[in-house]
């Protein structure tokens, strides 16, 4: 069967590990978007100016594709890896993990740093609770102003998420529509005359 469900988490989570002087801080975040990360990393860069890694990993989306990992200036596959490692284990998407590192003075070695990196990472992610979610499929509903009660109501019985709504003479609604539930919806709205669905494109 295919899932109908994801995981994520909905909070930020904090961990600190320490190797032979060196301090690694991770930060654990949920996000939708490359650019939300960006503005994640951002932010701390600004509270850790001083730190000499800012390396991370995240991963985006239901496909598994959309993921990034990144070293910065750590030996090749020592930090990103391991950090997006501690995020699959966990069957996570919609997660971002940086992990801050400042220099303690003594060189860890890739073992070590392969060992600090995913430690930090999975204690960070151990700080919060993977939440369920229901995987949604996109549609364009549109409908006459004068259902527009009757409409609304099918999304909230269902718990569908609104993503964009055009409200005029004639309404538009973007939602998305949990996969569980899908063949209920789209039977709901087939009843409604004034209503055509269609999948988004």
């Amino acid at each position: 069967m295919e899932n109908e469900y994801y995981q994520t988490i909905d909070r930020q989570g904090f961990a600190e590990f320490k190797d032979r002087g060196s301090r690694f801080l991770a930060y654990a975040f949920p996000m939708s978007t490359p650019d939300d990360f960006k503005q994640q990393l951002q932010l701390l860069k600004k509270e850790h100016p001083k730190a000499v890694h800012h390396c991370f990993a995240y991963r985006l989306g239901l496909d598994g594709n959309q993921f990034r990992v990144s070293d910065d200036g750590e030996p090749s596959g020592s930090a990103g890896k391991p950090i997006l490692g501690q995020i699959d284990s966990k069957e996570l998407t919609d997660t971002g993990v940086i992990v801050v590192r400042y220099f303690g003075g003594t060189l860890l070695g890739v073992p070590g740093l392969i060992n600090a990196y995913k430690s930090s990472a999975s204690m960070a992610l151990q700080m919060i609770p993977v939440i369920q979610k229901p995987i949604e499929i996109i549609y364009d509903v549109n409908f006459d102003y004068t259902t527009m009660n009757e409409v609304m109501m099918v999304v909230k019985q269902f718990n569908c998420t609104v993503i964009h709504q055009e409200m005029q003479l004639f309404c538009l609604l973007k939602i998305g529509i949990p996969k569980s539930r899908l063949e209920e919806v789209l039977y709901r709205f087939k009843e409604l005359h004034t209503v055509t669905i269609q999948q988004s494109k």
